[in-house]
């Protein structure tokens, strides 16, 4: 990479620019108000401000909210708990604890809320122990230390030259289904399954986490697309139904060429979608794509054969495909337009209503919070024992570390690289503070001595490799600076706040490095098992279930395992795993869930059967599944498909048909024959 290359663009000049301007619009109220601590603003401005002007609004919006709990929290705590420090240590440890675990299993811009309500707390009660006859008038000042800064952020990043989050989720969505159309015509042709193809379609999976993730701030947006947010969570959903969808249809494909079932009409007719999904795939044109799938359907005679069911499947995923593909097409318009009256009928709507559930870890979660408690009480053990007068400020900065990298599997080195910067910081913060700024007569100048760190801490934000290093010296070099509107600052105070707030800090480290660090690895088998838990809870149902809502959250729960899948080791058992075949399962799960509403008894019982037979291979230890699980499948088939019914036994078939392929794609082809031919053993 060339030097040129390497240096900052004018958008990243342009965020540095904005939040050293917010952080110095900021200081200059809360100084002119006479506000007692107007660091605190500044430090806010660095926690608030986001490249996207609708995401700073999010954020600002729950943090006020937040900031608010918290301080109505501390009022109450502090005056009525001080006089037992213990139940005081306590009451705030666990208070943040729980809002902690709130928000992690949130997972939306408004855990934010709850993480701020926990931290503020602590921020604002454990310096007011030394002083708890003023906790009220703290509190006030807090608050709108903390509102001045978030309003001056949001501010800023409203008026000037704003990046509205709007265009960059079109433009996501755009280049996110122009890949999933190469990856069509990769399935289309064959090479569905090929090892470069493989890691695309992970890579869409996360990308549609990421799209999600920005779209949640689109109703805080001032852009043509801010009413749209609704069609955009519609999109989300098609967006990820195409992903099984896609690789449902590259199993078929690869079973019938194994087959020798692929016949020239239907490889035409692939070829016509695939085509027709490169150019764009319009409306119009997917109208008519349609009426030809449909005339290459046929339906399934008793006792139909192998080709023809996996025949009858892949009709049925292209059908799904083209419906899906033209949906999302037509929602993409809609949401560039900025919304409104839909134009177009969609094709899937009667399955696309319901909301989209998230992976919430509730393991994880009560360990973060425990980290959080003990970090806190470890702190103010120390602060007790050593009668530290800063001891308040590692109590602080113990709280505040374990929530910001709490959803990291291993918070412990980024907390580390925060202290290690934080050092950086405050001998950085101790020369301008006894070296420069007794020189300083006037705000004008101030603000000249203060714009070049500024600006440095805004442009290490912008890049995600530096972004900590950039907003541990923006808040802790705010912090620690401690401008106010007479200088007053003293060497021995300002070491102490100095080591208290290190120290702080790496008793965090210390505590989650004990109780909460876990690897990438760990991670991902959490999320594994989580999802296999899924799929045994929809074996053992029997209600008609929700492809999308299921949909949802395995998608979501692979959307946070790719990024810990690139981050195995070569040789790793992860590697082997294909992610979307569970997926698959859960699909066709639903979809016999559904379909034995309508069949005959014996054949329920027989799909029941089945059924539990997945539910107890999922329930189990991860591993090959058994022969047993095989017979059940079949047997299940062999009574669906003895003879010819309603909609519900080609469903089912269908169904069963998906889960033999999914669960056991090297098997034999399926052999019809009497409904009672085969005989099942009760290992399963």
């Amino acid at each position: 990479m060339s030097a040129a290359a390497a240096l900052p663009g004018w958008r990243q000049w342009l965020f540095a620019a904005k939040i050293c301007g917010a952080a110095l619009l900021a200081l200059w109220i809360a100084l002119w108000i006479d506000l007692p601590r107007p660091y605190w603003a500044m430090a806010t401005v660095y926690i608030t401000t986001q490249a996207l002007a609708g995401a700073t609004r999010s954020k600002a919006a729950y943090r006020v909210g937040g900031t608010l709990i918290g301080v109505a929290v501390a009022v109450v705590l502090v005056p009525n708990l001080v006089n037992a420090p213990e139940l005081l240590t306590l009451a705030l440890g666990l208070w943040t604890a729980a809002c902690l675990y709130l928000s992690l299993l949130d997972r939306t811009p408004r855990s934010y809320l709850f993480m701020l309500a926990g931290y503020t707390a602590a921020l604002i009660g454990f310096p007011a122990v030394t002083d708890p006859a003023a906790i009220f008038d703290t509190a006030v000042a807090r608050a709108e230390e903390i509102t001045l800064g978030i309003l001056c952020a949001a501010l800023v990043s409203g008026l000037v030259l704003p990046e509205p989050v709007g265009p960059v989720v079109a433009a996501r969505i755009q280049a996110w289904l122009e890949e999933a159309g190469r990856w069509t015509a990769d399935v289309l042709s064959g090479a569905g399954e090929e090892p470069a193809v493989r890691a695309r379609r992970l890579r869409l999976a996360a990308e549609a986490a990421e799209i999600d993730v920005l779209a949640t701030h689109l109703s805080y947006d001032t852009s043509a697309q801010a009413r749209a947010a609704p069609w955009v969570r519609l999109l989300r959903g098609r967006m990820l139904i195409l992903l099984p969808v896609l690789s449902s249809l590259a199993d078929r494909i690869g079973a019938l060429r194994g087959l020798s079932a692929l016949p020239a009409d239907l490889r035409d007719l692939l070829g016509d979608v695939a085509a027709w999904s490169g150019a764009g795939a319009r409306p119009e044109e997917g109208r008519a794509l349609l009426a030809r799938i449909d005339a290459a359907d046929a339906s399934l005679p008793a006792e139909a054969g192998w080709a023809a069911i996996v025949r009858a499947s892949l009709i049925e995923r292209l059908r799904e495909l083209v419906e899906v593909v033209r949906d999302c097409r037509v929602l993409e318009e809609h949401v560039a337009r900025g919304g409104g009256r839909l134009r177009q009928e969609l094709a899937f709507a009667s399955e696309f209503g319901a909301r989209a559930p998230r992976h919430r870890d509730h393991g994880m979660a009560l360990r973060s919070a425990l980290g959080v408690l003990v970090s806190v009480t470890v702190c103010v053990a120390v602060w007790v024992a050593t009668a530290w007068p800063d001891g308040a400020t590692a109590a602080m900065m113990g709280a505040v570390l374990c929530c910001l990298f709490a959803g990291l599997d291993d918070p412990v080195p980024p907390i580390l690289s925060f202290a290690t910067w934080s050092v950086v910081g405050s001998l950085a913060v101790g020369v301008l503070l006894f070296g420069i700024l007794p020189l300083v007569h006037d705000f004008v100048t101030l603000a000249l001595v203060l714009a070049p760190p500024l600006l440095l801490c805004g442009l290490l934000m912008t890049i995600p490799r530096t972004m900590p290093v950039g907003l541990a010296l923006g808040v802790n070099g705010n912090a620690l600076l401690a401008i106010q509107d007479r200088y007053t600052s003293e060497f021995s105070g300002f070491v102490n706040s100095s080591l208290a707030l290190v120290g702080g800090i790496w008793i965090a480290a210390l505590v989650t490095r004990l109780i909460r660090s876990v690897g990438a690895e760990q991670g991902a088998w959490r999320l594994l098992r989580a999802s296999r838990a899924s799929l045994a809870r929809a074996a053992r149902r029997r209600g008609r279930g929700d492809r999308v809502a299921f949909a949802s959250l395995m998608l979501d729960r692979l959307g946070l395992l790719v990024p810990r899948l690139a981050a195995a080791g070569p040789d790793s058992p992860l590697r082997r795993i294909d992610t979307l075949a569970a997926l698959r399962v859960g699909m066709n799960l639903v979809s016999l869930r559904r379909a034995r509403h309508g069949l005959p008894r014996d054949q329920v019982a027989a799909v029941d059967a089945a059924l539990d037979a997945v539910a107890a291979h999922y329930s189990g230890a991860a591993g090959t599944p058994a022969e047993a699980l095989l017979a059940r499948i079949d047997a299940a088939m062999r009574r669906v498909g003895s003879a010819t019914g309603p909609q519900g036994r080609r469903d089912a078939l269908l169904g069963l048909a998906g889960l033999r392929r999914a669960l056991f794609p090297a098997a034999p082809p399926y052999r019809p024959g009497p409904a009672g031919a085969t005989r099942l053993t009760e290992a399963a």
